[in-house]
């Protein structure tokens, strides 16, 4: 049985690097599904992956806020086209990672915590990803 799931998974992973591996550009990546997202990011190295997150990061901070707002549009509309049963899946999808996040934190020692604040760096004017906005609290009413 354990060979038909890994073999299952090795299979999937193949179909998925091609997709994945297509992805270049900001527009390109969120248009993966998150299951693609997270195959495409976890197929890079640390190097990688870092050095994705600073191309991103500079695509995005080099939109219009025209752009940023037509970009969140496009996503809250694939979010509202989600069945119920869809979007509770993203939900658990969520808290599962969150759960894992958590452990992986509670786990470190004092020392690696201040490591990680380190490698993770100064978030300067952003807001850390789990602080909710206005536009996140606004989802959270309408569901």
């Amino acid at each position: 049985m354990k060979f038909v799931s890994l073999s299952s998974i090795a299979v999937a992973a193949t179909l998925l690097l091609p997709v994945a591996a297509a992805a270049q550009s900001l527009s390109e990546l969120q248009d993966l599904s998150p299951e693609d997202r997270r195959a495409y990011m976890d197929a890079m190295s640390p190097e990688e992956r870092e050095a994705k997150r600073a191309e991103l990061k500079t695509e995005r901070d080099a939109m219009t806020p025209e752009q940023r707002e037509a970009m969140r549009a496009e996503r809250r509309a694939q979010w509202d086209s989600l069945s119920d049963e869809e979007r509770e899946a993203r939900r658990e999808q969520m808290r599962g990672r969150r759960a894992e996040m958590k452990e992986r934190y509670e786990s470190m020692s004092p020392e690696e915590r201040e490591a990680a604040r380190q490698a993770r760096g100064d978030l300067g004017d952003r807001k850390p990803r789990h602080a909710k906005d206005e536009n996140h609290a606004k989802g959270e009413q309408s569901q």
